[in-house]
């Protein structure tokens, strides 16, 4: 069993196919992403003293991603929204019950969404808290200069990780920029896409087929 600033890697059979599947499929910047997302939210989760299921927590980090790739991305889903599902069905595959599918699923598909899944059950909020630590770097003060190290020395941010990830972002999602209304991957397009246009919520209101 792996030991990363003192977190163990879960090594279940289920954990391995995981662990296998994502490194075959994504590309090395976000395998190493997913891994320490999951690092950093189990470290929040002990910071918090949070009890939850570290290997629930596992999937649902290594899974977040995985609608940004083929062959799990979608024409018409948000990526979250793929990942959810493939993670979804892996857990199927081996067994997993209903209500643990659906902690992870929600732990995806709400991930890039601030402010609910914080409170919500715990691998829901510590999938978005790992998240949010390695893209966003929100509450990086909370963990110590030994976790950070041990972490990054273990999965490499590498390089111009910062310009990476939101590159990776784009070619996740620049084929279907209507998923973005209403979540902060509107921002990656407006940024990396000329000929992106934002939706505006308070244009379709006011143009709906309404009278008053």
């Amino acid at each position: 069993m792996t030991t990363i600033a003192g977190i163990h890697i879960p090594d279940s059979i289920m954990a391995r196919e995981a662990t296998d599947l994502v490194r075959d499929t994504e590309t090395e910047l976000l395998y190493h992403h997913s891994r320490r997302v999951f690092l950093f939210g189990a470290l929040a989760g002990e910071r918090k003293q949070l009890k939850y299921d570290p290997e629930l927590l596992y999937i649902g980090a290594m899974f977040h991603d995985m609608g940004l790739v083929a062959p799990y991305s979608s024409e018409h889903e948000r990526f979250e929204v793929d990942g959810a599902n493939a993670a979804r069905d892996f857990l199927r595959r081996h067994g997993i019950g209903e209500d643990d599918i659906e902690q992870v699923w929600t732990s995806i598909a709400l991930h890039t969404t601030p402010g609910i899944p914080q409170h919500m059950k715990p691998v829901v909020a510590l999938v978005t808290a790992g998240v949010e630590m390695d893209v966003l770097g929100l509450a990086y003060d909370e963990f110590t200069e030994e976790e950070r190290h041990a972490v990054t020395h273990a999965h490499p941010r590498g390089a111009h990780f910062k310009e990476n990830i939101i590159d990776a972002f784009t070619q996740g999602i620049i084929h279907k920029p209507h998923t973005t209304f209403g979540n902060v991957k509107a921002d990656v397009l407006e940024l990396k896409d000329p000929h992106y246009h934002r939706e505006n919520f308070c244009t379709m209101i006011l143009g709906s087929s309404w009278k008053e």
